[in-house]
This record gives C-alpha cells, sequence and structure tokens, in this order.
C-alpha cells in the first residue's frame, strides 16, 4: 500500500540515500519538466530495475 509522505521527509530520504525519488509520469517530456532534484524517469528507474534490491525504498511523485 502506497503511503503519503511529506516533502521534507521524502527529501531526507533521499538524500540520505535511503530512498530513489521516481517521477511517476511515463511521458518522458513531462517528466523533464517536472523533475525535482535527485530524481530520475520511470525509464530510468526500468533500466535499474535488475539492480535494485527487493527492499529498496522507492519514492514516486506527480506533479
Amino acid at each position: 500500500m502506497a503511503e503519503k509522505i511529506n516533502p521534507q521527509t521524502a527529501r531526507e530520504a533521499v538524500q540520505s540515500g535511503k530512498a530513489l525519488l521516481v517521477c511517476a509520469y511515463s511521458d518522458e517530456e513531462r517528466c523533464k519538466s517536472m523533475r525535482l532534484e535527485g530524481a530520475m524517469s520511470l525509464k530510468e528507474l526500468r533500466a535499474k530495475e535488475a539492480e535494485l534490491k527487493k527492499d529498496q525504498e522507492i519514492i514516486f511523485y506527480c506533479g
């Protein structure tokens, strides 16, 4: 189940390396226009999927 968190909590988790920040739009152009610092696109996440640990925290966002 997805849990909503506030922006500060998300930022702290990403900066500390505990979580990945992912733009939830599948449209690369839309994602580029909404990209936050330290975020990756869904396409980038899919490319790294095999390397991720099963317990990797991932924070999805949309604007």
